[in-house]
């Protein structure tokens, strides 16, 4: 990989002094500290970002102070001089002259920018600050208008990315800046839920890709400061609290709720890859289009508008006003709604992320997740005989439904069930939605193979599928582990002359480069004194016993594609060249030396991982 292409790989603008930095480095309590800060930064990020939102909400549609837009029954007349279904083509407008002015100020690279996944996965934890400003206001603009899109996106890029710029200012080791990354988003999902363990879990499921008793520490105590500060900033529910009885009916659930669930998880599971696909579809409709990315917002929120226009307001924005609605025990919605509104969120889900509205799809699985619980809930005595005897209620089923189809959009079974748990206090009803929640991961995962995010890497021609760390190996290059010092020999050069300059003893292979400089290939020395010996007198020409001319390496291969070339040309060394036109020998690799560094490397992530000192 170009050095060049990485976030941040420059030095840092704001550098905390040696001592400090040395102390962040040598001391776990220091870590740990340094976690409460970011916690207590991304509590303060996301309550920022929560309430700029909410304000321009309130302004587009005129809704008094502290109403949720998808709570409304209808579109209010008031909202933008009356015309309150053009505001997410408004914002969409104002989306696409923040994309130009980001994509002005990234200069010729254009380069996206790297999230919480992918910056873990790939860089290290290095992210870009100002790339992860960009993002957190584009979400916002896209959430408060009224786009289908949620604002988790947003907190858990600003807070990482805030992570990301305080640990490259102490100058820490590649697995503990991965580690503050993952408390910056560990503190923004606790702060946004109201729940630490939630908080927690995202981040080593999602964002760290493994747990560690390293981890442990940091991460939580950065999920329960950015918990505690949301919490004091904003004193109401940060997300909807389902007391316990509601979620049974008169009899206690008990193992046989199972079946029903694990039913749900796997409808879940089909409509949510149904919904992958469908953005996907919308994206590339909107590219065929060819109408400029700054523009694909406006149509895309002109079509989000008449969607609200023609069904109803609960399809726009995340919908957490919408979520109270259908998991409040009281709720009467009929079937035929119900199934209207799931089909209508989706649309508007794909017409929102595929016209180029930042946000993602937490929330919006969440809802949707709720919605299908109370869609099969319903269907189920229709369907299923003795369906009545299982013990969950209604409002159960949309708890299970919605953590089974999170799961599958998302990722993280255990942070799904910690929702759960976090959001009921029930532990029967938990144990059915981790049963739900497993059927369903299980199930996207042998059939589709990705979440959302891992998803769109795909789309990008990346091959990331969890945060765990794999830039180490796109790092470990062949023209960093190859030998420079090397005289190559023409072609030309008389075999005798040859033999004399390398006599048996000294160097077994010896690279060969025709007029022009180029390479023509390897020469076994000990090959070519036994051609000399065999032919009593002809001595052959040293192009006779050239060998590997087409096997070679690029000094920008990956250690894996490295080993896989060696495979190839069944050759122990290959030489390494600085591309495939003008062909210059720029150093020579081995075998054996390649496979000794990827060792090495495993090694030490093996030790990073268990939380060994490096």
């Amino acid at each position: 990989m170009n050095p060049s292409t990485i976030p941040s790989a420059k030095a840092p603008l704001v550098q905390a002094p040696a001592r400090l930095r040395a102390w962040v480095r040598g001391s776990e309590v220091a870590l740990v500290l340094l976690a409460a800060v970011t916690g207590c930064v991304g509590g303060l990020a996301v309550a920022g970002m929560s309430g700029a939102s909410q304000l321009l909400r309130e302004w587009l549609y005129r809704l008094p102070a502290g109403q949720r837009l998808s709570s409304l029954s209808d579109l209010p007349a008031a909202g933008l001089m009356g015309l309150p279904f053009l505001a997410p083509a408004l914002g969409g407008a104002v989306l696409g002259l923040l994309l130009l002015i980001s994509t002005r100020g990234r200069g010729k690279n254009k380069r996206a920018v790297v999230d919480p996944i992918e910056a873990n996965a790939l860089h290290g934890g290095r992210m870009s600050l100002r790339g992860s400003l960009d993002v957190a206001a584009q979400n916002v603009v896209s959430n408060g208008c009224g786009a289908s899109v949620g604002l988790e996106a947003g907190y858990t890029q600003i807070a990482a990315g805030i992570a990301s710029r305080l640990g490259i200012a102490f100058e820490m080791r590649r697995s503990d800046l991965r580690t503050l990354v993952g408390c910056g988003s560990a503190a923004a999902i606790a702060a946004a839920f109201g729940s630490p363990l939630t908080g927690a879990f995202y981040a080593f499921e999602l964002i760290i890709g493994t747990y560690t008793i390293a981890t442990l520490a940091p991460v939580v105590v950065a999920a329960l400061c950015g918990s505690l500060v949301m919490r004091a900033l904003a004193p109401q529910p940060a997300f909807v609290d389902v007391g316990a009885l509601a979620l049974a009916k008169t009899a206690a659930v008990d193992a046989g709720d199972t079946l029903p669930c694990l039913a749900l998880g796997l409808v879940c599971a089909g409509l949510a890859v149904l919904l992958m696909r469908g953005v996907t579809l919308v994206e590339r409709g909107f590219r065929a289009s060819r109408l400029p990315a700054p523009l694909r917002p406006i149509l895309g929120g002109l079509c989000v508008g008449a969607l609200a226009l023609a069904t109803t307001p609960q399809v726009l924005s995340a919908g957490h006003g919408a979520l109270h609605i259908y998991l409040a025990p009281e709720a009467t919605a009929g079937l035929g709604a119900l199934a209207g509104l799931v089909v209508a969120k989706a649309a508007a889900s794909a017409m929102s992320i595929g016209s180029g509205f930042r946000g993602g799809l937490f929330f919006a699985s969440l809802f949707l997740g709720a919605l299908v619980g109370r869609l099969f809930a319903g269907l189920g005595p229709m369907v299923w005989p003795g369906f009545e005897a299982f013990g969950l209620a209604p409002v159960g089923y949309a708890v299970v439904g919605m953590s089974a189809f999170a799961v599958a959009i998302v990722g993280g079974p255990l942070t799904m069930t910690f929702l759960a748990l976090e959001m009921t206090g029930s532990f029967p009803v938990t144990g059915l939605v981790l049963a739900s929640v497993i059927a369903s991961s299980l199930t996207v995962r042998k059939t589709f193979g990705y979440s959302f995010a891992t998803w769109r890497f795909h789309l990008r021609g990346e091959t990331i599928r969890s945060a765990h760390d794999v830039g180490w190996m796109r790092n470990l290059t062949v023209g960093r582990m190859m030998r420079k010092d090397l005289r190559p020999v023409p072609l030309d050069t008389p075999m005798a002359t040859f033999l004399r300059a390398h006599p048996l003893g000294s160097p077994s292979r010896v690279v060969v480069v025709d007029e022009h400089d180029r390479y023509a290939g390897i020469v076994l020395v000990p090959e070519a004194h036994a051609r000399a010996a065999e032919n009593g007198g002809e001595v052959p020409h040293l192009a006779d016993v050239v060998r590997y001319p087409t096997s070679f390496l690029l000094a920008d291969m990956t250690v894996k594609q490295a080993a896989a070339a060696f495979d190839q040309a069944e050759s122990e060394t290959l030489a390494v060249l600085d591309d495939t036109h003008s062909r210059k020998v720029i150093g020579l690799l081995t075998e054996s030396h390649t496979l000794k560094r990827y060792s090495e490397e495993l090694d030490r992530q093996r030790r990073a991982m268990l939380g060994e000192a490096a």
